[in-house]
């Protein structure tokens, strides 16, 4: 579920927050780290279940229906093709997925249910809605397809579900688009039979990508002064108060990640790092930070001292 890229902010986050020195201690701010990267997972378990909750919201709207008092004939005989989604039960009867719900402890909209009722009535005030429930019956292929458009469309964009995240986790912002993008390709790749394990993800690809981010993190504050000295170099008519901390953050890291992870190709770096700068720094950044590892690249290659093992990675 994590790729590279989340991996890198989350450290240059961990950094930019770190206050003290190459000599000082940071196993306090390496454990907020791991747990910041770990409970990016209770926020794709939240997301999921959000969904589940939505089916049952159908079914209790459906019970309470047909037992109206006064109910009409067709309030006694409903629609009942969103209580029946095939995706929304092939989700809520996944058993691994249940299990790792109450594992993580994942029962935020009992407590907080107001949230679902937001969603659901957006929902049902949705042209979405009034298309899909058009008919009666439908075949697995269109409940997934109109589930990916409901998460799409109004559960991924919902304020008050954006601000309630928000509150519950400040990392979950930064983490929020990239689990959303995660449920979404699930979604839209589920079939009727899907292996047991479908729904519960593994959050590292590898073992080596959570080494890479333990590794990132101490590598670059362990070698500050060496990294400050590079950049000092390349930026002499620069002011250091006009240089922005998360571009100087970006700078050590990439710096780093050139000189000490060898089977990191060049080009996958600088295109990294550019990429978060045009994301979390000023509008130039990334034009300043392409100028200076442009430089530092160039300089390393005439001095032999890019150590890069494997071919391509010049």
């Amino acid at each position: 579920m994590l790729n590279r890229r989340h991996i890198r902010i989350k450290v240059m986050q961990a950094i930019y927050a770190f206050k003290g020195g190459e000599s000082d201690s940071f196993d306090k701010e390496q454990k907020f780290l791991l747990f910041s990267l770990d409970n990016l997972y209770n926020l794709y378990l939240l997301q999921l279940s959000l969904l589940i909750e939505l089916q049952k919201k159908a079914e209790d709207r459906l019970e309470k229906t047909r037992n109206k008092l006064l109910a009409t004939k067709e309030e006694k005989n409903p629609n009942k093709k969103l209580v029946n989604n095939e995706f929304l039960l092939l989700l809520k009867n996944n058993e691994p997925l249940q299990d790792t719900l109450n594992q993580y402890k994942i029962t935020n909209w009992e407590l907080d249910d107001e949230y679902v009722d937001v969603i659901f009535k957006d929902i049902l005030a949705s042209d979405l809605y009034k298309e899909y429930m058009q008919t009666k019956t439908s075949d697995f292929k269109e409940d997934r397809n109109f589930i990916v458009d409901v998460f799409k469309e109004i559960v991924a964009p919902n304020d008050k579900l954006f601000d309630y995240i928000e509150d519950k986790n400040l990392t979950w912002v930064d983490d929020l688009p990239l689990v959303n993008t995660a449920i979404l390709k699930l979604i839209r790749k589920s079939k009727p039979s899907v292996a047991s394990n479908y729904f519960v993800p593994k959050l590292y690809k590898d073992i080596e990508d959570k080494q890479f981010a333990i590794e990132l993190f101490k590598k670059t504050l362990l070698n500050r002064t060496a990294l400050n000295e590079e950049i000092s170099g390349k930026t002499k008519n620069w002011d250091s108060d006009r240089i922005a901390s998360i571009d100087f953050v970006l700078l050590q890291m990439s710096i780093c990640e050139l000189n000490k992870f060898p089977s990191i190709p060049v080009k996958v770096t600088i295109n990294e790092y550019l990429e978060i700068a045009k994301e979390y720094s000023t509008p130039k950044s990334s034009i300043f930070i392409n100028g200076i590892l442009d430089k530092l690249v160039k300089e390393y290659h005439d001095e032999d001292k890019l150590n890069k093992t494997g071919r391509g990675l010049m």
